[in-house]
């Protein structure tokens, strides 16, 4: 299995990956905002169907001592937005709303979970999306994904901005 994401059908992408479990940890660091800080993005959530909830994403907290790109030093200090939980199924699903950039409709994230043994398959689908939004999502998913193993693993995290950069200039040419 490949940490890469891979298109599905037109607008979709899905990453998978194998993590220590078990399940209920998991979920714990995809639903507790201090957990989800760590390899993402804080705020609250209401965890059922319509649900309320708001990301805080906070890139220097999770790239201490790395300088940013020019274009991302803004969003280095934080990135703040409401999205809507669609579906909360504890500890095995979790479907929510990604707003669009400016001009754009809202795509849709599914989270689902399954106990592999003592680890635990995450599949995230992310739909709705052109193919712009695809090579974006794709490469920042990546990453945080491998942040989210490091911190369920206890290794060290991988760097930030230079996986960023990377996965910047790969997906373009993995996304048909």
């Amino acid at each position: 299995m490949s940490d890469y994401g891979d298109v599905t059908e037109a607008g979709t992408v899905r990453f998978r990956r194998v993590l220590p479990g078990p399940v209920e940890r998991v979920w714990a660091f995809l639903t507790e905002p201090e957990k989800r800080a760590t390899w993402f993005g804080g705020g609250p959530m209401e965890l059922r169907a319509g649900g309320a909830a708001r990301m805080h994403i906070r890139h220097a907290n999770l790239s201490p001592g790395e300088t940013p790109p020019e274009k991302y030093r803004k969003a280095n200090e934080g990135i703040e937005f409401d999205y809507c939980i669609l579906a909360a199924e504890p500890p095995r699903l979790l479907a929510f709303t990604w707003p669009g950039e400016e001009g754009t409709p809202d795509s849709e994230v599914t989270i689902t979970l399954t106990e592999q043994g003592d680890r635990v398959l995450l599949e995230l689908t992310h739909r709705r999306l052109d193919r712009p939004g695809m090579i974006d999502v794709s490469g920042g998913w990546h990453i945080h994904l491998d942040l989210l193993r490091a911190k369920l693993e206890g290794t060290a995290a991988p760097a930030f901005w230079a996986s960023v950069a990377r996965y910047e200039s790969e997906y373009p040419q993995r996304i048909p």
